[in-house]
């Protein structure tokens, strides 16, 4: 019995350490799990890529698979980067470029010390002009092989990178009156949503202040609170939403997997939104100082109800004086990415 149990235990430590490989371990500088290459172009490849790694200690990486699994591209390549450690340590000289062929999608992860170089916006243009042209047509070997050409000059010629970013930066000019119309147009949106969000909140505002002073029930008042919050949600969304015309207007690089959320702001934003509002409120009632702080449950004060919060009332916050502001022996070296690059798919 006690063998049973110890076996049974070994069993599931050597499971759980499988389980924690979930990258393959690359031992070639070109691992091609896909079988997309034939022997010459492999071996051509890593003659190529050792070269560079001896020349210039920078690893530059490719690894193929057939597909990505349950994880995104970005994911993956992340992961597959740091279990090997690609680049040395300290300099984080490493490159990846992970093609996924079931899933059609290429992705090319920088190390930390490279992202100057191949920034994200370069990254993305060797594989939208580059890769994808060639992917389209099934010549994986050849989008793979131009592409590991590309970074190389770049690596090794400033003045040739220097002149790419040009090319990349000259395709985002544009002239000065379509800039006049594009400011124009977006000026609408804003000023839209900041009178939706302005009159929301000052709704917002009031109902504390009804509430403090006893003319508006506690209880209709937080079912009055839904509406109001999604009025103001919505004049928020179309403030924000020119950001987010102009990340795809001017092709902005954006990867939702490299945001970090910081938890604490995430509870004092819209804590901090409520107390504002009730500062305002109270602000109100001791600047008037015509009314007493009192608490009604249920009951609410019809006439104010009719005048503060019908269509036609003549409520306005603004007219308070308080305002809201607000090679066979490969290895990597020790070096990490922190997800910069860029990913495509044909």
């Amino acid at each position: 019995m006690l063998k049973a149990e110890w076996f049974s235990f070994l069993f599931l430590v050597f499971a759980l350490c499988a389980a924690q490989e979930e990258y393959p371990k690359l031992t070639e500088i070109v691992t091609d799990n896909a079988q997309i290459f034939t022997q010459p172009q492999l071996e051509g490849l890593r003659a190529k890529l050792t070269q560079f790694e001896t020349e210039t200690t920078n690893q530059l990486v490719i690894l193929t698979i057939n597909e990505l699994g349950s994880e995104t591209i970005e994911q993956y390549a992340h992961g597959a980067f740091n279990q090997n450690k690609l680049g040395q340590d300290e300099k984080d000289n490493g490159i990846l470029i992970l093609f996924s062929k079931l899933d059609r999608e290429v992705r090319i992860e920088v190390g930390y010390g490279l992202e100057p170089y191949i920034t994200d916006a370069v990254a993305s243009r060797i594989i939208r002009n580059t890769m994808i042209p060639k992917f389209k047509e099934e010549d994986y070997f050849g989008g793979l092989d131009l592409a590991t050409d590309q970074i190389i000059t770049f690596l090794n010629d400033p003045e040739a990178l220097e002149e790419f970013r040009q090319e990349i930066e000259s395709e985002g000019e544009f002239p000065w009156w379509a800039i006049l119309l594009m400011t124009l147009f977006l000026s609408v949106f804003i000023a839209a949503g900041g009178f939706v969000f302005y009159k929301g909140y000052s709704n917002l505002v009031e109902m504390f202040r009804g509430i403090f002073i006893g003319k508006l029930g506690l209880v209709p008042g937080i079912f009055m609170f839904i509406p109001t919050i999604m009025i103001v949600a919505f004049g928020l969304v179309f403030m924000l939403m020119p950001l987010f015309f102009l990340v795809l207007v001017f092709g902005f690089d954006f990867d939702p997997d490299n945001i970090s959320l910081n938890t604490t702001l995430v509870y004092l934003v819209p804590i901090g939104f409520f107390v504002v509002a009730i500062t305002l409120a109270i602000l109100k009632i001791l600047i008037k100082g015509k009314e007493d702080f009192k608490l009604s449950l249920v009951k609410s004060d019809s006439t104010y109800m009719s005048k503060t919060f019908s269509s036609g009332g003549s409520h306005s916050f603004g007219s308070s004086s308080s305002s809201g502001g607000s090679s066979s022996s490969f290895s990597g070296g020790g070096g990490s990415s922190g997800g910069g690059g860029a990913s495509g798919s044909w």
